[in-house]
């Protein structure tokens, strides 16, 4: 990292890329996640045209973090070609990951520890692996110990088919131990308390689906997407496969809920598809960066995460959000486009019926009055997790990236990207277009 440098007046996004969004099983399912981010660091460094040799700290963002790749950051940009000399780490905030890393480079730059920086999160949920039942560590310890075929035979025959059952890493990886529930319960539990019926949160998530694929068919995610190439032929994978133009609330209707067989109404519908991707942007001094000439698409005004109820996790945006105008002394109605990630469709219809009720903001945080309405037509414009995935290392990052394009085509100033976050937090990025 370089020696301390004069705090600049703004921190500037200079260039962005990110990979297909896939879904988990498909064309990236043998692909792993340091090739993903691999690809997402190199081009967002062509796109800049600036050298990884200047680089001052490369951060990733990834959850379920591969046993193969101890800091996948750092595995990630060695194989990048960026020069050893760059440090990199990798953050952990699950789903918030790639949104925090874009924003520990934000706070590096502002105060004036770094000129540049490479951040990004990437996640290849295919890849989450199988385990074992912990009980199969004792037999298999004495298959390792046994010494001579007699005793390595007795220590085999002390397998039961038991110790064979595999479990879910992405499962278990997706429950929270200390609510004791997974992510889709936490979304039960807010449908029931704000009242969110079934045919709202499929009409929510066939608005995904129209907005994302409206967005494809007009080319909007082309300048971000790079491309992948995978598999055995080593074929481009250049489009997300997710959104779907033939969806209809009939269809919908048919699917059975998931994780409340009884009364629940969150389904594989309106619930967000688990996906493989990554995505990476360029982060500078913004003193820097107009002194050399650089393209700047956008700044990175302000940064704020919160606690809450993990088993109200889904509500981690309303608390963010409030955090972040309180920070920044602005309010919901100076933010021409917003981003809330679709875990759920419930889970995002609760936090804009939170952000607008008078009573929620007075019994939980703190307010006279509610934070505000959001506008339906500057909410989550070109669809969201439901119909592009959520890759949960990436998903922060590629928010950020989407909405910093989204307000250039719209000429918007400030834009907020939010999600909400596993094991109840929350986090939202204040973005600016001059």
């Amino acid at each position: 990292m370089v020696a301390w440098q004069t705090k600049p007046d703004r921190v500037a996004i200079l260039s962005s890329a990110r990979t297909p969004l896939v879904k988990a099983g498909a064309a990236l399912a043998q692909t792993p996640m340091t090739e993903l981010a691999r690809t997402v660091l190199i081009e967002t460094l062509y796109r800049a045209g600036f050298p990884g040799a200047r680089l001052d700290e490369v951060i990733l963002g990834n959850v379920s973090m591969p046993p193969d790749a101890p800091n996948p950051a750092r595995v990630a940009a060695l194989e990048a070609g960026i020069p050893l000399h760059v440090p990199a780490y990798t953050v952990q905030r699950n789903c918030g990951s790639g949104m925090e890393a874009v924003a520990q480079a934000a706070t590096h730059i502002q105060d004036g520890a770094a000129q540049i920086i490479l951040a990004g999160g990437a996640e290849s949920m295919s890849t989450i692996p199988l385990l074992f039942p912990s009980e199969t560590l004792e037999p298999m310890a004495k298959i390792m110990r046994a010494r001579g075929p007699l005793a390595k035979l007795s220590a085999i025959a002390s397998l039961r088919p038991r110790h064979f059952k595999p479990i879910s890493g992405l499962m278990l990886g997706l429950t929270d131990p200390v609510a004791g529930m997974i992510m889709g319960k936490t979304a039960e539990i807010l449908a029931h308390e704000f009242h969110i019926s079934r045919e709202t949160q499929d009409a929510f998530a066939l608005r995904s689906h129209q907005r994302a694929v409206a967005a494809v068919k007009a080319g909007r995610f082309d300048e971000d997407i790079a491309p992948v190439y995978a598999g055995a032929d080593f074929k481009p994978v250049t489009k997300d496969i997710g959104p779907r133009a033939e969806q209809t609330m009939e269809a919908l209707a048919k699917l059975k809920p998931i994780f409340d067989r009884k009364d629940g109404s969150v389904t594989v519908g309106n619930a967000c598809q688990v996906t493989d991707g990554a995505a990476a942007m360029l982060v500078a001094n913004a003193d820097m960066a107009r002194g050399e000439g650089m393209t700047i698409h956008g700044y990175i005004r302000g940064y704020a995460t919160a606690g809450l109820d993990p088993q109200r996790m889904g509500l981690g945006p309303v608390y963010a959000i409030d955090h972040l105008l309180h920070m920044t002394g602005m309010s919901l109605s100076d933010i021409g486009l917003i981003e809330i990630n679709e875990a759920f469709a419930a889970q995002v219809l609760a936090c804009t019926t939170a952000l607008a009720s008078d009573h929620f903001a007075q019994q939980h945080l703190g307010r006279a009055k509610a934070i505000g309405e959001v506008d339906p037509d500057r909410l989550n414009v070109n669809g969201g997790a439901i119909a592009l995935g959520h890759p949960v290392g990436a998903t922060g990052a590629r928010i950020v990236q989407n909405l910093v394009s989204e307000m250039s085509r719209r000429d918007v100033q400030f834009g907020i990207a939010s999600l909400c976050i596993g094991g109840g937090q929350g986090a939202a990025m204040l973005l600016e277009r001059r």
